[in-house]
């Protein structure tokens, strides 16, 4: 998941003097230099732009702040007028300094590390933008999705638009694989999901493979339990990002052989450390034995990780693919 972040010193160190959150994600030079210091510390295999899911609606001229000690506050969009304010022509301007942060990073990387763009998937960058911030119940956008589907689905309908161009650019800036973070996919019934998450990320999927047939496309639906095998069948992602709580051998006996997998070890063990970090990822390496893999964790780095155990986890990992 996230690579950079407050657990690295010299993340915090630029964090401090970029200002606010957002003028971290829009300097380019800020965004390449943090987006290269895991890379520097423990030659991973992939970069993943620093960046985040929330600069889709402000591209598109949603008010976006982000408060210390609170996190993303957003003016909540909770009507038709709302939407009517709201631009897809805007995105290519507005969000420029995070393709030059790519175009900066791709410039920068060897030439055996690969670099991964993202997007927020359409459900979970609505809930951001209906809610107006993190929620626990997820009241209002699950009240206009269920009241109102035509309505809300003039919203996912933008979102789809506005996350293929976004994710087309950073392609084209120089992202060789692109993920679809859904991190609050798990809060929806059966047939909500196929609606909210399914179907938007198969169309995402379509319209990006038409314009880049050879990009691989990373799907996370986070929290989503069994509904992971549709979500796997039909979104035509290449890779199925596994969360923490999902059992590998349901994984290796339900998701076809043609996905790729990815994950899943719990961000605590990371903490954590020492046999139970170790025992956690040689049980991952087994279980996953014979598929492609791209071992990750179950969802984003902590802040209070230290950066001595993601060292030995990197070690552990190449002595296994040696």
């Amino acid at each position: 998941m996230r690579q950079a972040g407050r657990y690295l010193p010299e993340y915090r160190e630029i964090r401090a003097r970029a200002g606010s959150f957002l003028d971290l994600c829009y300097a380019p030079d800020l965004a390449t230099e943090v987006t290269l210091q895991p890379l520097r510390r423990f030659s991973m295999d992939a970069a993943i732009l620093f960046s985040d899911i929330l600069v889709v609606p402000h591209g598109l001229g949603q008010q976006v702040d982000f408060r210390e000690g609170e996190g993303p506050v957003l003016d909540p969009v909770e009507s038709a007028a709302d939407l009517a304010r709201l631009d897809l022509n805007r995105i290519g301007v507005a969000l420029a300094p995070v393709y030059e942060a790519v175009a900066r990073i791709s410039g920068e990387l060897p030439s055996n590390v690969t670099l991964i763009g993202f997007a927020g998937a359409p459900w979970t960058v609505a809930s951001y933008m209906v809610e107006g911030s993190t929620s626990r119940d997820f009241a209002r956008v699950k009240a206009w999705a269920y009241g109102d589907p035509a309505g809300f689905k003039e919203l996912v309908n933008l979102l789809v638009k506005a996350t293929v161009e976004h994710l087309s650019r950073q392609i084209g800036a120089g992202a060789e694989v692109v993920q679809l973070f859904d991190s609050w996919a798990g809060v929806l019934p059966d047939e909500q999901f196929q609606l909210w998450c399914v179907e938007p990320v198969a169309e995402i999927v379509t319209l990006l493979k038409a314009r880049h047939p050879h990009i691989p496309v990373i799907g996370f639906p986070r929290g989503a339990g069994g509904q992971y095998l549709g979500y796997a069948t039909n979104t035509g992602v290449d890779c199925v990002g596994l969360d923490t709580t999902v059992p590998l051998d349901w994984a290796v006996e339900r998701l076809s052989d043609a996905r790729v997998l990815q994950g899943n070890l719990d961000p605590v063990a990371l903490i954590t450390g020492g046999e139970a970090m170790r025992s956690m990822a040689a049980t991952i390496l087994e279980r996953l034995a014979g598929r492609p893999l791209v071992f990750n964790l179950g969802h984003g780095i902590l802040p209070s990780t230290p950066p001595e155990h993601v060292a030995e986890l990197c070690e552990l990992l190449r002595a296994d693919g040696d």
